[in-house]
């Protein structure tokens, strides 16, 4: 893994369009990514899916359709927009199960030479969820033999998909998509929520609407519930500055480099900072690298997990991201402390300024019932460690 701050690297922004809470702003390439496209593999509604990481570990979640990545020769997506293609299932379907489970071979699997499966955003999740899943590393005393032997095991997070975000679906819907726009930054009641890159207009044309599919933290959800709208952009060019068509057109460039600063500058300020991510190569393609990524885990800021692929020179071809709850933050950052600190939970007490069973309360607080002896706890605050 390797830290460097994430970058709309090849992409421009252009003014916001605004419904309700929802804004959507739309980012533009001058030239489309070449050797690059991405199309869409349709899965049966309502089914589960159980993908087998390859670790011995299982990932499960609702799965409406993966993405299909094609590079070199195999530039152009084989299959037109609005094909389905479905997964032979793992085993035959009964008509007694009412929800029978999709079995996948990976998250993300070669298909063809010069094409790759992947299930989008899923990736991203199954980093955060696998973030040192696998638990003490050192059999401290105040850990259970469960969290010993089995790690974090199972690990569940929660949220929403997009369909269910009010006024997603019709800013999706009645929202203009720009000449040469590849992607689209998404804001909930102005809060960050999701951003999507592909190399191609085209791509993005024909997933477009996918967005609808895609998983948002609680928090935004409840945001479209509490705010009604948020301000729309509005151009303000000086009249006395005008006085001919080169001047209108001076303001009007002026105008739009404006809003791109204050867009990266402040909107999107909490995923397009210094602060550097750590990232993980998933796959090769060709000149292309698919990557997911997670965050410093800052308490009360912004943090945001994603997936991603760049080209060769640096671009970024597609990507999508995911802003995390305060909860999931809490959780990974006391992952993070734990394990910088070898799961010594007397040792990360001290980093943090705090008492062993204090630091205990907090790793129950966030969900990790269960992995800690009471009676050892309570030890570590009266005598420390023997």
């Amino acid at each position: 893994m390797s830290g460097r701050g994430f970058a709309l690297t090849g992409l421009s922004v252009r003014p916001a369009q605004v419904w309700g809470a929802i804004r959507l702003v739309p980012l533009v390439r001058d030239e489309p990514i070449a050797g690059l496209r991405l199309d869409k593999r349709v899965h049966a509604v309502g089914d589960p899916s159980i993908v087998d990481v390859g670790d011995g570990t299982v990932y499960s979640s609702y799965i409406p359709h993966a993405f299909v990545a094609s590079w070199g020769g195999a530039a152009e997506p084989s299959a037109a927009f609005g094909t389905h293609l479905q997964e032979k299932p793992a085993t035959p379907r009964r008509a007694k199960l009412r929800a029978p489970a999709r079995a996948i071979r990976r998250l993300a699997r070669r298909t063809a030479p010069e094409r790759l499966r992947f299930l989008p955003m899923h990736l991203a999740m199954d980093g955060y969820l696998a973030l040192h899943f696998g638990g003490p590393e050192t059999a401290w005393e105040e850990w259970t033999d469960a969290a010993v032997r089995h790690g974090l095991s199972p690990r569940v997070e929660e949220a929403y998909c997009g369909a269910r975000v009010r006024g997603l679906a019709d800013a999706l819907r009645a929202f203009e998509i720009h000449p040469g726009q590849c992607g689209v930054a998404l804001y909930v009641a102005d809060a960050l929520a999701s951003v999507f890159v592909v190399p191609h207009p085209a791509d993005y044309r024909a997933l477009h609407t996918t967005l609808l599919e895609d998983m948002y933290g609680e928090v935004l959800f409840h945001y479209t519930t509490y705010v009604a709208e948020v301000p729309d952009f509005t151009a303000a060019i000086d009249a006395d500055r005008v006085s001919s068509f080169a001047d209108l057109r001076r303001e009007a460039v002026r105008q739009s480099q404006d809003w791109a600063r204050f867009h990266d500058g402040a909107m999107a300020a909490g995923l397009l900072d210094e602060e550097a991510y750590a990232y993980e190569r998933v796959y090769r393609l060709g000149e292309f690298t698919l990557s997911r990524m997670l965050p410093p885990f800052r308490l009360n800021e912004e943090n945001h997990i994603g997936e991603l692929i760049t080209a060769a020179d640096g671009r970024l071809a597609y990507c999508k991201t995911f802003r995390l709850s305060p909860p999931q933050i809490k959780r990974g950052y006391l992952l993070s402390r734990l394990h910088a600190h070898d799961w010594d939970l007397l040792s990360t007490a001290r980093a943090l300024g705090t008492e062993p069973s204090q630091l205990a309360r907090r790793i129950e607080a966030a969900g990790f019932t269960g992995l800690l002896r009471r009676d050892v706890v309570a030890r570590l605050d009266r005598t420390g460690r023997a």
